[in-house]
């Protein structure tokens, strides 16, 4: 993958908060996180130009690249927190206003017909099955018309992690999908599995609030 282009912009959106976060989330010195956010440059580059490019159409590659930043931030910390401090500390890097306004957006459009169309499309592309950092899905609509469930039986950000040798800190990652879905304010969010975890899938349900 090309370092120009969504990466280059990636890293120029959430740097800063990555850096900010070290010291007000998990307690870095501002000298500190200096250093870590230096040699974490070099590192995401490293691992952005490993990994393939993604298809036209796989939705996802941001979902690799925000991992790739984390990865190397996380890489280049002397000390690793336990997960509940980088649960926190992703959640508080990746939040900013941009992705708040982000998330508004994607509320806006939750459960339009743009948005089911959009997920046929991936469920059908199966991506993981030509490109092992993408993911493959299932959409499940609910019986009753109260949302959908998106089912991932591949991850991308598992294989990179373990890859890696970090894997420990996926459910991180994997957490933030409660907090998106809050802030896009249109669904309350389901899950039963990760794969992180061992589970037999990983499952993203989207229940339509319920408006009073």
């Amino acid at each position: 993958m090309r370092y120009m282009g969504m990466p280059l912009g990636m890293w120029l959106l959430f740097h800063r908060s990555f850096r900010e976060k070290l010291v007000t989330v998990l307690g870095f010195g501002p000298a500190a996180a200096k250093a870590v956010e230096r040699n974490a440059l070099p590192k995401y580059k490293e691992i952005i130009r490993g990994l393939p490019e993604f298809e036209k159409g796989d939705r996802f590659q941001m979902n690799i690249v925000n991992c790739a930043m984390l990865a190397a931030f996380y890489l280049n910390m002397e000390e690793k927190p336990g997960l509940e401090q980088m649960t926190d500390y992703y959640a508080a890097a990746m939040m900013t206003a941009p992705m708040r306004w982000f998330c508004r957006m994607g509320g806006r459009q939750k459960f339009s017909e743009k948005d089911i169309a959009g997920l046929k499309k991936t469920a059908a592309l199966n991506a993981a099955n030509r490109n092992p950092y993408s993911w493959n899905m299932e959409f499940l609509p609910y019986p009753d018309g109260s949302g959908y469930e998106a089912r991932f039986t591949k991850c991308g950000i598992c294989m990179l992690m373990n890859e890696l040798g970090i894997g420990e800190i996926v459910p991180a990652m994997c957490r933030l999908d409660y907090t998106m879905s809050a802030a896009g304010g249109a669904a309350d969010f389901v899950r039963e599995y990760t794969l992180a975890d061992r589970g037999p899938y990983c499952d993203c349900g989207y229940k339509k609030k319920v408006r009073t």
